[in-house]
C-alpha cells in the first residue's frame, strides 16, 4: 500500500501518484469537506484573530483526511513521506473537485 521511498524533485511528477492514493470518491469528498472546513477556519482565524481557529483547521484538514485514508482507502497517507507536496496536492486536488476537473 502506498509507495516506498521514492523522492519527487517535481511537483508535476508528484501528482500524478497523489491522485492514485486518492483513488476511492469517498475519500476524495472527505478530503474536500476536511479542506473546506479548514478554509473557513481560517477565514474566521483572520477575521477574528483567535488562534483556537487555527487548531480547528489543522483537525478538520488533517482529521477527514486521514480518517479517509484509515478507514476508506487503507493507505498510508502521503503527508508524512511528502509534507509540503501533499499540501499542494490536496489543494490542486481541491480546486479541480471545485472546477468538476474531478468528480465529487
Amino acid at each position: 500500500m502506498g509507495e516506498p521511498l521514492r523522492q519527487y524533485h517535481r511537483f508535476a511528477d508528484f501528482y500524478p501518484f497523489y491522485l492514485s492514493e486518492h483513488a476511492n470518491r469517498t475519500t476524495r469528498r472527505l478530503h474536500f469537506v476536511g479542506t473546506s472546513l479548514a478554509l473557513l477556519c481560517l477565514l474566521e482565524l483572520v477575521m477574528t484573530g483567535d488562534l483556537s481557529w487555527l487548531i480547528l483547521a489543522l483537525v478538520f484538514g488533517y482529521g477527514f483526511a486521514w480518517a479517509a485514508h484509515l478507514l476508506v482507502e487503507k493507505n498510508r497517507p502521503a503527508t508524512f513521506k511528502h509534507p509540503l507536496y501533499s499540501l499542494m496536492g490536496d489543494g490542486r486536488m481541491f480546486w479541480e473537485i471545485l472546477t468538476g476537473r474531478i468528480k465529487f
